[in-house]
């Protein structure tokens, strides 16, 4: 399976017509995934076959607003979506920030950013993404804010003054977050604000091993995908200690736990977080 993934702030009008058409062309089409569209644009990440991906994508692309909407893409064995889900929201990515878009930072693209790694510039590597992702994989010494949800980001700002005239690269997982995590930054006077053009997907994809250590985290089944074929993990399992970077949910649905669990420890624990959640599907399956 492909896995396409993809966003761009624009102004959709029509809005109802917009979701109940694409919800029935992806339908029609066979593929899954959730798509977010607002009043600000569209963000998405869809999964199916080569033919039915390369479809999906020429469609989109035929439309005039997003004629030049950028795709990430990436494998999977399965299906990591269960179904296609086409919602309208307030906003592409919830952040509550209240930023214009176009302020958003100049972009830079992996191959500007490895020129710039590699003669070692003075860079401030900034996650725009949640403390659980980054905690499996980031940039080589970047600042990884104790965040649980996006919304958050504009509360650390105060502890970023001091960055305030350094040159700063923000980076999330595709790049719709830091549109406007890095608005926010310059709308606030940060003087030299970048961020990676289509996020870790498109640096680790053409520089792969380099810069990025451990997993990226990904918002599907799969949980979380490698970023090269010989990243070491910078996490360790939660139940043996072991390195790990493989995410999983506790299968107790009372806990429903997120946590970092090995392979082997998965099977040992029965695909739970614990011995008392081991012990609630134990009893409720007597």
């Amino acid at each position: 399976m492909i896995v396409s993934s993809f966003y761009k702030y624009v102004e959709i009008n029509k809005l109802e017509e917009f979701q109940k058409e694409h919800q029935e062309y992806c339908k029609n089409l066979g593929i899954k995934g959730k798509i977010l569209i607002a009043n600000e644009g569209i963000n998405g990440s869809i999964s199916g076959t080569e033919d039915q991906i390369k479809e999906y994508e020429l469609y989109l692309n035929n439309l005039d607003i997003f004629s030049d909407i950028k795709f990430k893409r990436t494998n999977s064995d399965v299906h990591p979506f269960r179904k296609i889900i086409v919602r309208i929201r307030k906003e592409i990515v919830t952040s509550n920030f209240d930023v214009n878009v176009k302020n958003t930072a100049k972009h830079l693209n992996p191959k500007e950013l490895k020129k710039m790694l590699d003669n070692n510039e003075e860079l401030i590597f900034l996650d725009a993404r949640n403390d659980y992702e980054s905690k499996i994989g980031k940039f080589k010494n970047a600042i990884t804010p104790k965040i649980k949800t996006f919304k958050e980001f504009k509360n650390i700002l105060p502890q970023l003054k001091v960055y305030k005239n350094k040159k700063i690269v923000m980076y999330c997982t595709g790049g719709v977050r830091c549109e406007k995590a890095s608005a926010l930054l310059v709308e606030d006077g940060f003087k030299d604000v970048n961020q990676i053009d289509g996020g870790i997907f498109n640096f680790v994809q053409q520089y792969p091993d380099t810069y990025f250590e451990g997993r990226c985290f990904v918002f599907d089944d799969r949980l979380s995908i490698s970023t090269g074929i010989n990243n070491s993990d910078i996490s360790v399992c939660e139940l043996c200690h072991f390195p790990c970077g493989r995410y999983i949910n506790c299968t107790n649905k009372i806990c429903d736990k997120l946590f970092i669990c090995c392979e082997e420890c998965d099977l040992k624990s029965s695909h739970t977080c614990s011995k008392q959640c081991i012990n609630k599907i134990k009893n409720a399956t007597v």
